[in-house]
């Protein structure tokens, strides 16, 4: 088991199908990198607390919400012309670099606040991913099913 949480994400994220559904529940506005929090929460047996929850979720939102999306944006509308346009490409490349890295630094501050609370405090309890997606997230239980399976077996 990956011990830090950013060694998780990336190797829950490589796992067959966890791209794919972390993507179908961002569309439903969950955080992927939440998700990824979860599930690593999980995995390390921390209690699931709505506490626990809603201060996970009071740091990731403006951070989110200021420094991801604004960078995930501009990557997406980038996109269609960068195939034409090779300067265009370069940068869009780079953004996405830093779009990385603030998902990176996000994760970093996630598994800060999460250090404090202990683990293997419960087994085989599996309320995380519910608890950090959105009520929109929630309906995508294929999707949540899959993130957790990979990252059970990571």
């Amino acid at each position: 088991m990956c011990a830090d949480l950013w060694s998780f994400a990336l190797s829950t994220y490589a796992r067959p199908g966890v791209e794919a559904a972390c993507l179908r529940l961002q569309e439903h506005g969950a955080d992927v990198c939440l998700l990824l929090c979860g599930a690593w929460l999980e995995r390390r047996g921390v209690a699931h607390t709505p506490e626990r929850v809603q201060a996970l979720q009071q740091l990731a939102r403006p951070w989110r919400v200021q420094v991801v999306e604004p960078l995930r944006y501009l990557r997406v509308q980038w996109r269609a012309l960068a195939q034409q346009d090779t300067q265009l490409a370069s940068l869009r490349e780079r953004v996405k670099a830093v779009e990385l890295e603030a998902e990176r630094t996000l994760l970093a501050r996630l598994e800060t606040l999460a250090q404090a609370w202990p683990i293997n405090e419960v087994v085989g309890q599996y309320e995380w991913l519910e608890g950090v997606a959105t009520e929109a997230a929630n309906l995508d239980h294929d999707a949540l099913q899959a993130l957790r399976v990979a990252a059970t077996d990571a």
